[in-house]
Protein backbone atom coordinates (compact mmCIF):
# COMPACT_ATOMS: atom_id res chain seq x y z
CA UNK A 1 0.00 0.00 0.00
CA UNK A 2 1.23 3.17 -1.10
CA UNK A 3 0.49 6.56 0.74
CA UNK A 4 -0.61 9.04 -1.82
CA UNK A 5 -2.54 11.69 -0.74
CA UNK A 6 -5.57 10.14 -2.59
CA UNK A 7 -5.45 6.81 -0.83
CA UNK A 8 -5.73 9.16 2.58
CA UNK A 9 -8.60 11.09 0.94
CA UNK A 10 -10.15 8.00 -0.36
CA UNK A 11 -9.69 6.43 2.99
CA UNK A 12 -10.99 9.30 5.11
CA UNK A 13 -13.72 9.96 3.07
CA UNK A 14 -14.99 6.13 2.71
CA UNK A 15 -15.07 6.17 6.90
CA UNK A 16 -16.30 9.43 7.50
CA UNK A 17 -18.61 10.67 4.23
CA UNK A 18 -20.60 13.24 6.05
CA UNK A 19 -17.50 14.88 7.67
CA UNK A 20 -15.14 16.09 5.08
CA UNK A 21 -16.67 19.40 3.77
CA UNK A 22 -13.68 20.04 1.39
CA UNK A 23 -10.42 19.16 0.16
CA UNK A 24 -7.68 20.28 -1.61
CA UNK A 25 -3.62 19.79 -2.57
CA UNK A 26 -1.59 23.31 -1.80
CA UNK A 27 1.50 22.88 -2.69
CA UNK A 28 1.02 18.59 -3.02
CA UNK A 29 -0.22 19.29 1.12
CA UNK A 30 -3.24 17.10 1.40
CA UNK A 31 -5.65 19.35 3.47
CA UNK A 32 -9.01 18.72 4.23
CA UNK A 33 -12.07 20.99 6.14
CA UNK A 34 -13.52 18.77 9.02
CA UNK A 35 -17.05 19.52 10.69
CA UNK A 36 -15.98 20.60 13.93
CA UNK A 37 -17.86 18.01 15.81
CA UNK A 38 -16.42 15.70 14.05
CA UNK A 39 -12.96 16.41 14.43
CA UNK A 40 -11.35 14.48 17.41
CA UNK A 41 -13.44 11.25 15.65
CA UNK A 42 -11.84 11.80 12.32
CA UNK A 43 -7.97 12.59 14.37
CA UNK A 44 -8.62 9.57 16.62
CA UNK A 45 -9.39 7.17 13.96
CA UNK A 46 -6.42 8.71 11.77
CA UNK A 47 -4.16 8.03 14.67
CA UNK A 48 -5.53 4.33 15.58
CA UNK A 49 -6.15 2.92 12.08
CA UNK A 50 -3.71 1.50 9.01
CA UNK A 51 -3.50 5.35 8.78
CA UNK A 52 -0.91 5.55 11.86
CA UNK A 53 -0.71 9.34 12.04
CA UNK A 54 1.05 9.20 15.37
CA UNK A 55 2.48 12.10 15.29
CA UNK A 56 0.85 15.66 15.96
CA UNK A 57 3.62 17.83 14.42
CA UNK A 58 1.33 21.40 15.25
CA UNK A 59 -1.81 22.70 16.37
CA UNK A 60 -2.76 26.23 15.75
CA UNK A 61 -5.96 28.80 15.32
CA UNK A 62 -6.66 30.95 12.49
CA UNK A 63 -9.42 34.02 12.59
CA UNK A 64 -11.03 35.58 9.72
CA UNK A 65 -13.00 38.39 10.95
CA UNK A 66 -14.57 38.41 7.39
CA UNK A 67 -15.99 35.23 7.40
CA UNK A 68 -18.93 34.94 10.80
CA UNK A 69 -19.55 31.66 9.81
CA UNK A 70 -16.18 30.41 10.29
CA UNK A 71 -14.57 32.86 12.37
CA UNK A 72 -12.17 31.36 14.03
CA UNK A 73 -10.20 28.10 13.28
CA UNK A 74 -8.17 24.97 14.18
CA UNK A 75 -5.31 23.67 12.14
CA UNK A 76 -4.00 20.47 12.92
CA UNK A 77 -1.06 19.12 11.29
CA UNK A 78 -0.27 15.35 11.52
CA UNK A 79 2.75 13.44 10.35
CA UNK A 80 2.85 9.25 9.85
CA UNK A 81 6.11 8.84 10.42
CA UNK A 82 6.21 4.94 9.04
CA UNK A 83 5.39 6.07 5.52
CA UNK A 84 6.18 9.69 5.63
CA UNK A 85 2.94 11.33 4.61
CA UNK A 86 1.66 14.88 6.48
CA UNK A 87 -1.75 15.94 6.22
CA UNK A 88 -3.54 19.13 7.37
CA UNK A 89 -6.88 19.24 8.97
CA UNK A 90 -8.94 22.69 9.26
CA UNK A 91 -12.11 22.67 11.42
CA UNK A 92 -13.66 26.44 11.53
CA UNK A 93 -15.99 28.08 14.16
CA UNK A 94 -18.18 31.32 14.32
CA UNK A 95 -16.93 33.31 17.39
CA UNK A 96 -19.44 32.63 19.96
CA UNK A 97 -19.34 28.93 19.77
CA UNK A 98 -15.37 28.62 19.72
CA UNK A 99 -14.69 25.43 21.47
CA UNK A 100 -13.37 22.01 20.05
CA UNK A 101 -12.96 18.69 21.83
CA UNK A 102 -9.06 18.53 23.11
CA UNK A 103 -6.74 16.48 21.67
CA UNK A 104 -4.37 15.47 24.85
CA UNK A 105 -6.04 12.28 25.54
CA UNK A 106 -4.61 11.16 21.68
CA UNK A 107 -1.15 13.25 21.84
CA UNK A 108 0.26 14.46 24.80
CA UNK A 109 1.93 17.44 22.87
CA UNK A 110 -1.62 18.85 22.21
CA UNK A 111 -1.71 19.86 25.92
CA UNK A 112 0.69 23.05 25.67
CA UNK A 113 -0.48 23.83 21.85
CA UNK A 114 -4.03 24.13 23.39
CA UNK A 115 -3.34 26.14 25.64
CA UNK A 116 -1.10 28.76 23.20
CA UNK A 117 -4.03 28.26 21.09
CA UNK A 118 -6.81 29.44 23.82
CA UNK A 119 -4.27 32.31 25.19
CA UNK A 120 -3.51 33.83 21.42
CA UNK A 121 -6.89 32.95 19.86
CA UNK A 122 -9.48 32.51 22.68
CA UNK A 123 -10.91 29.33 21.62
CA UNK A 124 -11.98 26.51 23.94
CA UNK A 125 -10.57 22.95 23.84
CA UNK A 126 -13.43 21.35 25.87
CA UNK A 127 -12.14 18.37 28.44
CA UNK A 128 -8.49 20.18 28.44
CA UNK A 129 -7.14 19.46 31.86
CA UNK A 130 -5.37 22.40 32.67
CA UNK A 131 -6.84 25.23 29.96
CA UNK A 132 -5.42 28.56 31.02
CA UNK A 133 -3.06 31.37 30.00
CA UNK A 134 0.44 30.51 29.99
CA UNK A 135 2.27 33.19 27.55
CA UNK A 136 0.51 36.46 28.04
CA UNK A 137 -0.29 38.36 31.41
CA UNK A 138 -3.49 37.04 32.58
CA UNK A 139 -5.23 40.40 33.34
CA UNK A 140 -4.69 41.53 29.56
CA UNK A 141 -8.01 40.97 28.92
CA UNK A 142 -8.22 40.18 25.32
CA UNK A 143 -6.49 37.50 22.74
CA UNK A 144 -3.99 39.21 21.19
CA UNK A 145 -4.16 37.57 17.53
CA UNK A 146 -7.56 38.34 17.14
CA UNK A 147 -7.71 40.49 14.52
CA UNK A 148 -9.58 43.23 16.78
CA UNK A 149 -7.00 45.64 17.30
CA UNK A 150 -4.99 48.29 15.48
CA UNK A 151 -1.77 47.58 13.98
CA UNK A 152 -0.17 50.80 15.11
CA UNK A 153 -0.95 52.97 17.83
CA UNK A 154 -2.62 55.84 16.12
CA UNK A 155 -1.98 58.40 18.57
CA UNK A 156 1.98 58.37 18.34
CA UNK A 157 3.17 61.35 17.63
CA UNK A 158 7.33 60.07 17.73
CA UNK A 159 6.75 58.44 14.09
CA UNK A 160 7.34 59.60 11.02
CA UNK A 161 5.26 57.65 8.45
CA UNK A 162 6.29 59.92 5.21
CA UNK A 163 9.42 57.62 4.56
CA UNK A 164 7.47 54.64 4.23
CA UNK A 165 4.44 55.90 1.56
CA UNK A 166 2.17 56.73 3.95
Amino acid sequence: MEFTNSFVLEAITREFPESVISSSEPYGFLTLEIKKEDIKKVIHHMKDSSLNYMFLTDLCGIHHPEMPEKELGVIYHLHNLVDNHRIRLKTFMPKENAEVDTLTDLYAGANWMERETFDFYGIKFKGHPDLRIILNDPELGYHPLLKEYPLEDGTRTDKDDKMFGR
